[in-house]
Formats: structure tokens, C-alpha cells, sequence
């Protein structure tokens, strides 16, 4: 049978399927649209299943804040070809939309609210068909109250930003949000970081702490025996100025032998108190860098201050109450 490009254009229209795929579901379905459309939707559904153990490492973010709730949203797709796609943008907006109407806090009731003829899941999976690409919802984050700013980084759709402040002001909330995007900092302050972030922290600075101990003490000893450190600093490096004829086969056998035994007698006699010490001034020095309001302000006047100073030099009152961050990006 025959199909019309009118009928093509209309079930496209209400499908967003491909005119290749719309005209042959016409086709097979004689003119029927209920059925062209189930037909397309079983396709979809094929298609997806089949797409999903691929990674989806692309897609779109984004932010919005309508009468005191905000919401970030986070639709991904294998490609940044289909992720820049108009369709799948407006998809994204869409069911963003929808999560901030019914004020959803969670991504599984994001994921059950009606879009179209369905619910939200099964529009992303109606879209996943039509692509060929796998997609899925993520990064789903809510704010709620007054005082929300929120910020799509270079409005690029893959990093957004919302902060909550505890007064009205929204250039300082927009700068805020931007330093949250800049600094993704992990915590809002030092009371806010879970004890066993703290913990491990630790942990890890006094075995860095130690290995840099024992390695300072190898340096040492292989300087006075008349070796270079530079030329053993690896084990590539070894290989590569052995070689080039830097070092000898006797060299490298020294080297390995002053390793171990400086290495071993280090191990054993390092000062416990120093290590702790040194220790607890990195987990410090984390804490500054990863909580908010104790990072180096990014947006200010040229001045350097934290950013709880910064807050404090435009009001004395003003404080941060929350914020949100979720990007697309590996870090």
C-alpha cells in the first residue's frame, strides 16, 4: 500500500522516528496509525535492548528553578552527535519540566511521571530506538526553598549548578554557582564531610607520607654512592638510560641494592609523631581545597579570600544553605 507524504510527515510529527522508519511502518501497517505507532514503539524497544550494555558517556544536563524548586536533570546517550541534537535537548527539557510541575525528589519518580502518550521512561526509550543509541536518565538533584540560583556552565549542557542562599542575592548566588562549578568541592564545609572521607583521607596521607620519607632517604644514599637518581627513577627509565648507555648493568645492581636496604632500615626507624604530623597538615590542606566555603574564591575583586570571607565582605549574614553539582564529565 501506498502511503501519503502527508501521512508520513503527520506520524512522524507525533513519533519523532525517522522518515525511512515512519514510512515503512505505514506501509507494513496499511495506513494504520495506531498500529504504525505500536510498531515503531516495539522497534524502539528492540533497538534499545539491544544497545544496553553500551556506555553512555555523552548527553545533556541541565538546571532549572520554578517557585522555589530546582532541579538539575541529566538525560545521557553514547554520542555527543545525538546529545546535541535539538530533539533529544528538548527531551531532556521536557521531562525536566515535568520532575519540577510534580515536584519529584527522586529519579524513580522522575522516571514514572506521564510524558506524552507514556511515562518518562518509555519516552527515553522510544528516543533510544530512534537513534540507535543507548540512553539513560541520571544525575537527578533537587533544591527546594527561596534564594535558589542556578547555572549552566558555558550553557553547553554538560555541567549545571545550584546554590541556595540563606538571604536574597543573586549576583552572589550566580557567582557562587559558578565557583561550585569551578571547584567542585565535595562538601559544603568541614562539618559536612562524612568522618569516613576524613578517615581514609588520612590514611592515605600517612602512607604517601611514609613513601616519600623512605624515598628522600634512598635519594640520599644513592647520591653519596655517586649515582645519579634521576637515571633510576622508574623502572621504563632504567631499561631506557641503561641503553643509551648512561648507566651499566653494575650501576643498576647497586642501585637496587642500596634500595633495599636503605628502603627496609627507613621503614624501620621513621618518626611516628612527624608522619601524623605531616599527615594531618594534607588532610587539612584537602579539607580547605574540597570544602566550599573554605576554598580560595575564583569571582572576586582580585583579592584572595576564601569564599566564606567573600560572603562576608558584600553581608555579614549572608551564608550558603545548600548546593548541587552534577557534570557529564569524568574527574
Amino acid at each position: 500500500m501506498a502511503v501519503s507524504i502527508e501521512d508520513i510527515k503527520k506520524l512522524r510529527a507525533m513519533t519523532g522516528a525517522g522518515l525511512a522508519d515512519v514510512k515503512k511502518a505505514l506501509t507494513e501497517a496499511e495506513g494504520d496509525f495506531d498500529k504504525a505507532k505500536e510498531l515503531l514503539r516495539e522497534r524502539g524497544l528492540a533497538i534499545a535492548a539491544k544497545r544496553s550494555d553500551r556506555e553512555t558517556s555523552n548527553g545533556c544536563v541541565l538546571v532549572k528553578c520554578v517557585d522555589g524548586f530546582a532541579a538539575i536533570i541529566a538525560l545521557k546517550c553514547e554520542t555527543d552527535f545525538v546529545a546535541n541534537g535539538a530533539d533529544f535537548i528538548k527531551l531532556t527539557s521536557d521531562i525536566l519540566d515535568a520532575a519540577i510541575a510534580a515536584k519529584a525528589q527522586t529519579l524513580d519518580e522522575v522516571k514514572a511521571l506521564k510524558l506524552g502518550e507514556g511515562d518518562v521512561q518509555a519516552a527515553v526509550t522510544q528516543r533510544s530506538g530512534i537513534t540507535g543509541e543507548k540512553m539513560e536518565l541520571d544525575g537527578y538533584n533537587v533544591l527546594e526553598g527561596e534564594n535558589i540560583e542556578v547555572y549552566d556552565h558555558m550553557n553547553k549542557h554538560t555541567l549545571c549548578t545550584m546554590v541556595q542562599l540563606n538571604k536574597a542575592n543573586a549576583e552572589v548566588g550566580h557567582k557562587v554557582a559558578m565557583q561550585v562549578a569551578a571547584m567542585k568541592p565535595i562538601a559544603l564545609d568541614e562539618e559536612s564531610v562524612p568522618e569516613s572521607v576524613k578517615e581514609e583521607e588520612y590514611k592515605v596521607a600517612v602512607e604517601k607520607t611514609k613513601e616519600e620519607q623512605i624515598e628522600k632517604a634512598v635519594e640520599v644514599a644513592v647520591k653519596k654512592a655517586g649515582l645519579n637518581p634521576n637515571h633510576f627513577d622508574s623502572e621504563d627509565h632504567i631499561e631506557s638510560n641503561q641503553g643509551k648507555g648512561w648507566i651499566t648493568a653494575e650501576d643498576v645492581a647497586k642501585f637496587r641494592e642500596i634500595k633495599a636496604t636503605v628502603s627496609a632500615e627507613k621503614a624501620a626507624n621513621l618518626n611516628e609523631n612527624m608522619i601524623q604530623n605531616i599527615a594531618k597538615g594534607r588532610v587539612g590542606k584537602f579539607l580547605k581545597e574540597s570544602c566550599l566555603v573554605a576554598q580560595e574564591f575564583q569571582f572576586g575583586d582580585g583579592d584572595k579570600e576564601s569564599v566564606a570571607d567573600y560572603l562576608k565582605k558584600q553581608d555579614k549574614e549572608l551564608k550558603i544553605v545548600a548546593y548541587k553539582r552534577f557534570t557529564l564529565a569524568a574527574e
